[in-house]
């Protein structure tokens, strides 16, 4: 990817339509993909597990919309206490802008705006090959269970800062616009 042609941006308001479109898009061949992300988005984003600082846009040059990532809270629950975590999901990139590096500027820019913002961690259900390049290890590591017992090697989980996700020991609870 030329740094000079991506530009990453959070989302307004007027991108939605076009993000719901990449969202789309970057799933349409996703064979573990029910291709409801774009509808995942839409409901997050009415929720106050919401951080609009943390949907971010990747714009070409031509001020087309690329790419998008979208963090949001999720609790971590355990019988001492309640913390906060984010989830990344989705993170989507249009398949004509695929394999150029918009996916890693986007998880990066992501965790700069998340430590910005003085979170601790962030949970993903992904690819251990893809996102172990930014530092993501099984979440268990950490003593944090997410609620997919049949893709345990896919639950990943990274500190955002050395040892923060030491205190954050327990069971992940997505809001319920995850499961419907």
């Amino acid at each position: 990817m030329n740094n000079d042609t991506i530009f990453i941006r959070q989302e307004t308001a007027s991108d939605i339509l076009k993000t719901q479109k990449v969202i789309q898009e970057a799933f349409s061949n996703v064979k573990e993909s029910d291709q409801s992300e774009h509808e995942l988005v839409n409901k997050l984003r009415k929720l106050p597990q919401f951080i609009p600082e943390l949907s971010l846009v990747a714009e070409s040059i031509n001020r087309e919309i690329v790419g998008h990532v979208l963090l949001s809270e999720v609790q971590v629950v355990s019988n001492k206490r309640i913390g906060k975590l984010l989830a990344l999901a989705p993170l989507s990139v249009s398949p004509a802008w695929q394999k150029q590096g918009i996916g890693s500027a986007l998880v990066n820019a992501a965790h700069r705006e998340a430590t910005r913002l003085n979170y601790k961690g962030i949970v993903v259900l992904g690819n251990p090959g893809y996102y172990s390049r930014f530092g993501y290890v099984r979440a268990s590591e950490f003593g944090i269970m997410m609620p997919f017992p049949d893709h345990m090697d896919c639950c990943l989980a990274i500190a955002l800062q050395p040892n923060s996700l030491d205190d954050m020991k327990g069971d992940i609870v997505y809001p319920k616009v995850f499961f419907e």
